[in-house]
């Protein structure tokens, strides 16, 4: 089952430095049907050329409420009566990196995902023969 639509949001972030400083950045995040389960996470720093990195969708959904993953990719919301953001953990070799992002379009993003494909409804989306060809071809 394929769908033209994408859900695609602009967000505007906060690289966390240290406790008193961050760089703004924009992270796009980008949703497609046919790969129900991930969110395209794309970082544009200024002057670099872009980084994009792969998230569960379960997992964003997830951290709105309490801290999720592990490894390489963290997410948890900010502590506190009133925060607006929550936190993003980037992990790999080359170091680690702290994202602050705004919950409220975090939520918003997650439910036009929700609207195009509800939860637990994935494996739906998923053309499982070409998956299985696609595997079975890889030497």
């Amino acid at each position: 089952m394929k769908s033209l639509k994408t859900v695609v949001r602009d967000v505007a972030a906060q690289l966390v430095v240290s406790r008193d400083y961050s760089l703004p950045m924009c992270m796009r995040l980008c949703y497609e049907p046919a790969d129900p389960y991930v969110v395209r996470a794309v970082f544009f720093v200024h002057g670099d050329e872009p980084v994009e990195w792969v998230l569960g969708r379960d997992l964003l959904s997830e951290g709105l409420k309490a801290s999720a993953g592990d490894g390489d990719v963290r997410v948890c919301p900010a502590v506190g009566p009133g925060d607006e953001a929550m936190y993003i953990t980037l992990g790999s070799s080359a170091g680690t990196a702290l994202l602050e992002v705004p919950v409220q379009v975090i939520k918003s993003f997650l439910e036009n995902t929700e609207t195009l494909v509800p939860r637990g409804t994935e494996s739906g989306r998923i053309d499982w023969d070409t998956e299985l060809a696609s595997l079975l071809s890889q030497d």
